[in-house]
């Protein structure tokens, strides 16, 4: 039965854009194999589960083809598939809806794109208010 890296098969599957970033996910502990912790050397085969933690998602993978060559995006449906459950996206979502409001501490002043965004979500799409006042002089005689 052929077997591959772990590292090598997510760099392969187009999980990670780098073998050196799976690696470094597998250290980190963010990288399981049926539910335990995987090092960047361990071997998947077919019929294995990965999940894999990318703040706030855990995907999750089912092994079809353990390869350790790098396939084009229109070949990732015979290599693996994906098993992540719904509400994984759905937190997946959330997490973008919600994420231009409450900034992670230390990434920066907003894009110009973050700023729009911004703009757009607290000013009211139509003006049904008018705002113009009538500014006269107090009785005393005071602006």
């Amino acid at each position: 039965m052929p077997e591959a890296r772990i590292d090598k098969w997510m760099w392969a599957a187009r999980i990670f854009k780098t073998r050196t970033i799976a690696a470094e996910a597998c250290k980190k502990g963010r990288v399981s194999i049926n539910g335990a912790q995987a090092k960047p050397a361990r071997t998947v085969k077919p019929g294995d589960v990965i999940q894999v933690r990318k703040p706030p998602v855990t995907y999750s993978f089912k092994v079809l083809q353990a390869i350790e060559k790098r396939v084009g995006a229109k070949l990732v449906p015979e290599i693996m598939e994906n098993v992540t459950t719904p509400d994984q996206y759905e937190l997946l979502e959330m997490s973008r809806i919600s994420g231009f409001i409450n900034r992670a501490k230390g990434t920066g002043r907003p894009t110009k794109k973050d700023r729009r965004d911004l703009d757009e979500f607290f000013t009211p799409e139509s003006d049904d208010f008018d705002f113009d006042f009538d500014f006269e002089n107090d009785e005393d005689g005071n602006d």
